[in-house]
């Protein structure tokens, strides 16, 4: 009498283990496995797509949203009020991907100040303590809240400022005080960011929990 692999039983070792026969590539079990193979592949990718998303979703700080825009002519109509934006248009590429990494570096001192404000509240500061110290942290990074613009632009800033001001960096928080009238004001004032700016560098900024 012949097993299932065509062996006598009577020619095996008493207590052996039954051999176990290879599968023939033919055999129903080794064609579902050929027809699961891509299936399960799908599945992997759909999971990897997943986790890319998530984490997307999660990223914060200084966000990439798209390639860069090329520059167009200088004799376009700006679609925006704001000068800055309308400079970055016209960049030739290379300046307008550093301006680009000069923004990402605005959100980065925006996150400081971010951490700086709940590491002062934990340790008991007072609203007015947290906005002198973030105004401060803002008006020294001038090379930094000042991307995308010129020399000259900055210079006709800088005497805009001492005219209004009498301070090249901008603003005092007891200045800023005095326009918006409250000290958690002069805390949000101090950590804006202009939405248009970071657009036209195809940048968005996403605050991280601290």
């Amino acid at each position: 009498m012949r097993g299932c692999g065509g062996v006598p039983k009577d020619a095996r070792m008493p207590n052996s283990p039954s051999p176990s026969p290879s599968p023939s590539p033919f055999s129903p079990s080794s064609r579902l496995r050929r027809a699961l193979l891509p299936f399960v592949a799908a599945v992997a990718l759909l999971g990897t797509a997943g986790s890319s998303a998530a984490g997307a979703v999660e990223a914060c700080g200084s966000v990439i949203t798209a390639p860069l825009a090329r520059p167009v002519s200088a004799d376009d109509p700006c679609p925006s009020a704001d000068p800055v934006v309308c400079r970055i248009r016209v960049l030739p590429m290379d300046e307008k991907v550093e301006a680009q990494r000069t923004r990402m570096r605005y959100h980065g001192l925006l996150e400081d100040m971010h951490r700086t404000e709940a590491a002062m509240r934990e340790a008991g500061a007072t609203d007015e303590e947290i906005a002198r110290e973030l105004v401060d942290m803002r008006n020294q990074a001038k090379e930094i809240t000042r991307a995308g613009m010129t020399r000259e632009e900055v210079r006709i800033l800088e005497e805009r400022n001492i005219a209004k001001y009498g301070n090249p960096l901008g603003p005092t928080a007891d200045q800023l005080y005095a326009k918006y009238g409250s000290w958690q004001q002069v805390i949000d004032a101090s950590m804006r960011t202009s939405y248009a700016v970071d657009r036209e560098l195809s940048l968005e900024y996403r605050p991280c929990p601290v």
